[in-house]
């Protein structure tokens, strides 16, 4: 059975895009802990991240790099959060979560509540940013 993920690729299931290479894609986490989580894919369905190949693996870090200096750049934070968890979702994926403290990284935290209008707004300007990177 394919993964959600997989069907967000296809574009059967509809997602706020903030980026998108040859072999990955990057859209917002609509339940997210802070304005401007991402989450970062391969388009390749692979449910455990180590079981990539080499090449991919590379090419998933290098753009979810280039998505996480996007997300700094129209996003108030100290840092660019990193998390591989792996267990909800079995398509391997990257979590980029702006942060300013360690807790802000808590998944037991209240999640935000964002309207449609502000999901498209800030996929738009992370977007825009990513492209002029």
């Amino acid at each position: 059975m394919e993964s959600v993920f997989t069907k967000i690729v296809r574009g059967e299931i509809p997602s706020y895009k903030v980026a998108e290479s040859e072999c990955c894609y990057a859209f917002l986490d609509i339940n997210p802990l802070a304005r401007g989580h991402t989450l970062v894919i391969p388009k390749k369905e692979v449910d455990y991240i180590f079981d990539l190949d080499d090449e991919l693996y590379g090419a998933l870090f290098a753009f979810a790099r280039k998505v996480g200096l996007a997300i700094e750049s129209v996003t108030p934070c100290k840092r660019m959060g990193l998390i591989v968890f792996g267990l909800d979702v079995p398509h391997a994926h990257i979590h980029l979560i702006p942060i300013n403290k360690a807790a802000d990284m808590s998944f037991t935290s209240p999640k935000l509540k964002l309207e449609q209008g502000e999901f498209v707004e800030i996929a738009a300007k992370i977007n825009e940013a990513f492209n002029k990177l």
